[in-house]
């Protein structure tokens, strides 16, 4: 596979592990660390946009859901800590199964876009450093 394939694969799992579908896109990012000489600029820029993109869309999907009433229980605490923490919560946006639901009621609540792209383009690129240089300190 060729090295633009493999960039765009982990864009596209990055950016599918950010919606509301299952997926994770670590286990992509850490193949590519090992056995591609791909810088970890590029690795975690690439990652980051997919995975911030994938957040939006779920911001999206709550713009798109005005009578959205949360009925299973993470639903209703995704909503009480954006109530409660505002912008600040989105900063979560990059745990799993708790960070997906975030960004659909930062949508349902109308949130201001510009700020929601902003934390949770920096909680997914934090999170991708943070992969990163564990990686790199654990495999010396």
């Amino acid at each position: 596979m060729d090295d633009w394939m493999l960039l765009a694969t982990l864009f596209a799992t990055s950016f599918l592990s950010a919606t509301l579908l299952p997926g994770g896109s670590e286990a992509n990012l850490v193949y590519l660390l090992t056995q591609h000489s791909f810088a970890d600029g590029i690795v975690v820029a690439i990652a980051t946009v997919g995975n911030t993109l994938g957040g939006m869309t779920n911001y999206a999907i709550g713009r798109w859901l005005p009578d959205y009433q949360p009925r299973q229980s993470w639903h209703r605490r995704a909503l009480a800590g954006l109530q409660r923490y505002g912008y600040a919560a989105l900063l979560l946006s990059w745990v799993p199964v708790m960070g997906d639901p975030l960004c659909v009621v930062a949508g349902w609540l109308r949130l201001r876009q510009s700020w929601c792209w902003l934390i949770i383009f920096v909680a997914k690129a934090s999170r991708y450093l943070v992969i990163v240089i564990s990686f790199r300190w654990v495999a010396g």
